[in-house]
């Protein structure tokens, strides 16, 4: 029995590596270019060697041969992944990159192997490709594909609180003017202000933040085309030692950058990515596009909780909009755990609680102020 902690630890592993190689092959079938999808299929060959050294301690242990599936959570993301792009989930899996490097680094059995370096190696490049939007430069993708020979703005985690902020705001003050006047139109008029105010909102503080990122990028690519023309030697020395930041020898750096600064339109793409992080295409994304889809997730959340009243009056109601709530909530808990794999119920139950909560507090607050009122 003294074993038993052990055994579940390397199944927790080995189903993490199943899941990780899995996510990989399924964002190496959806990317266009060829060069990442070799990056990506190279991943998934590595996280395979991982699974395969799990299985051997189980196997060491006489632990019984078991069958490791990809996990709902691998399944979903890959979902998300061929339908939304590479990038919706990259952040996600490097978060867990992360993770798995730092706890290999604290197991006797893998502590003193490759897994750590190649599992924070593997953070390294999802890191860079989530920050350039899904992907990297030629002679960057060519630096990793070496390096890993040898050897990750979330867009769901926006999506799921975007739709939870709608949901927990709009329970709350449909909550509260329930309980100062739980009959009548006024529910319905406070919900839908509630709903459009919300909503509109977000989606102009949304505007304005990707438009003004959008600006800026533009004025520093402005400044970098400048530097470009008047000073092309020191940006070729800028962008050579960026290069050799990342893991290339001195020589390499040098003639990677000379090759880079040759045509000036590539020269501009590659600084502008490699110095400022930018993606010159995109410049941050599309600010009509980011303010939309805020819009529309606050809404879908804010709708939750008020649709019962469009239907209903009275107590009928309030229970209708307390239970599809809870079940939104418990919902949005569960989309959260796509991210941090935790428990469904841990995470759905705790979110659920939580906007009930809150909730609570408002109507409580909503009756007593009605009552002063009547009073």
């Amino acid at each position: 029995m003294s074993n038993a902690p052990a055994l579940k630890r390397y199944r927790v592993n080995l189903q993490d590596e199943v899941d990780s190689a899995y996510l990989y092959r399924a964002i190496a079938d959806v990317e266009k270019s060829p060069q990442l999808a070799e990056v990506y299929r190279q991943l998934a060959a590595t996280e395979t060697q991982h699974a395969q050294f799990w299985r051997d301690q189980l196997r060491a242990a006489n632990a019984p041969e078991i069958e490791c599936a990809p996990t709902w959570r691998a399944r979903t993301l890959a979902w998300l992944a061929h339908r939304l792009g590479a990038n919706f989930v990259l952040a996600t899996l490097r978060d867990a990159e992360h993770d798995d490097s730092q706890g290999y680094a604290a197991q006797p059995e893998s502590a003193n192997t490759a897994l750590p370096a190649q599992e924070n190696s593997h953070a390294r490049i999802l890191s860079a490709l989530a920050a350039q939007g899904g992907g990297l430069t030629g002679s960057a993708i060519a630096q990793f594909e070496g390096r890993h020979r040898a050897a990750g703005g979330n867009a769901l985690r926006a999506a799921v609180l975007g739709a939870n902020d709608g949901l927990v705001s709009n329970l709350s003050l449909i909550m509260g003017v329930a309980g100062a006047a739980p009959e009548g139109n006024a529910i319905v008029i406070a919900g839908l202000a509630g709903l459009l105010a919300g909503a509109c909102s977000m989606a102009l503080g949304e505007w304005v933040s990707v438009q003004s990122s959008r600006e800026l990028y533009e004025r520093q690519i402005k400044i970098e085309r400048a530097e470009i023309l008047s000073a092309p030697q020191e940006e070729q020395t800028e962008l050579a030692l960026i290069y050799e930041s990342k893991g290339l020898s001195a020589p390499q750096a040098q003639i990677f950058a000379a090759r880079v600064m040759q045509d000036q339109a590539t020269a501009l793409d590659t600084l502008a990515r490699e110095e400022l992080g930018i993606d010159p295409q995109e410049l941050g994304g599309s600010a009509i596009q980011a303010a939309t889809a805020s819009f529309m997730l606050f809404a879908t959340g804010a709708l939750i909780p008020l649709f019962p009243f469009l239907l209903w009056q009275g107590t009928t109601a309030i229970l209708a909009s307390v239970t599809v709530s809870a079940l939104g909530l418990f919902g949005i808990g569960a989309a959260i755990t796509l991210m941090t794999g935790r428990s469904v119920w841990h995470s759905g139950l705790r979110m659920a609680l939580i906007g009930l909560g809150a909730a609570l507090v408002t109507h409580i607050i909503g009756r007593l102020i009605g009552t002063t009122i009547a009073g």
